[in-house]
């Protein structure tokens, strides 16, 4: 997948550069955040519009309920924030890093993340629309009670990722390494593999109750 830089955004040559902090309850529109860090950051309802962010580091933040629509985000690292009911649309983040990050109950709709790394990340209840995470590592993301419809994890890597009680549609899983927590409906309406069925199998066994014994019964 081609993703773009910074000078192919539509809006980068009115990009202005923000000085400062980041306030509450402000609009935030065709705005460059570039090598700045913002440590315990309070912006509970702000809106970025048309916004990107490079070499940004934003620790320990509270962004509930935020909107953030048409922003890029490229080598951005983001530890401890709160960005619960945050609203994503047509967002782009590149080679970024999340941890720690509170992002349940969200809504993203048509966001890629290429290349992240996303480590215990919390997108219980979210719903995901068009989400594609491309050569990404979650690790410890919870997923929980969440709905997923028309993504994609190619080329990612899974690592004890839960996906108890979500609902899946037209999801795929296709290209992606495997290591989930997952209940007897968890995969229902994903796209999978047949050698990816032969991996899953096994725990899909033991939801379901099913026990499998090679042994054959004597006499």
């Amino acid at each position: 997948m081609n993703v773009p830089e910074l000078a192919d955004l539509p809006f980068a040559a009115v990009l202005t550069r923000h000085e400062g902090d980041l306030d509450a309850e402000l609009d935030y529109d065709t705005v460059l955040f570039e090598h700045t860090e913002f440590a315990d950051p309070q912006g509970p309802n702000a809106r970025f519009l048309d916004c990107a962010f490079r070499q940004v580091s934003i620790s320990d933040g509270r962004l509930p309920r935020a909107s953030l629509r048409g922003v890029w985000l490229r080598d951005v690292r983001m530890t401890g924030t709160f960005l619960a009911e945050s609203a994503w649309q047509d967002a782009t983040i590149i080679g970024s890093s999340l941890a720690g990050v509170q992002v349940f109950g969200a809504a993203l709709r048509r966001v890629v993340f290429s290349g992240c790394k996303l480590d215990s990340v919390n997108l219980r209840g979210a719903h995901l629309i068009d989400v594609i995470f491309e050569g990404c590592v979650l690790r410890d993301v919870d997923f929980g009670s969440a709905r997923l419809t028309a993504c994609a994890f190619p080329g990612s890597e899974l690592t004890r990722v839960d996906l108890t009680k979500v609902t899946m549609e037209r999801t795929d899983l296709r290209g992606a390494s495997l290591g989930m927590t997952i209940d007897a409906d968890s995969l229902r309406g994903a796209i999978i593999t047949s050698a990816q069925l032969a991996v899953v199998a096994p725990v899909l066994a033991e939801t379901m109750g099913i026990v499998v014994d090679d042994d054959l019964p004597v006499g």
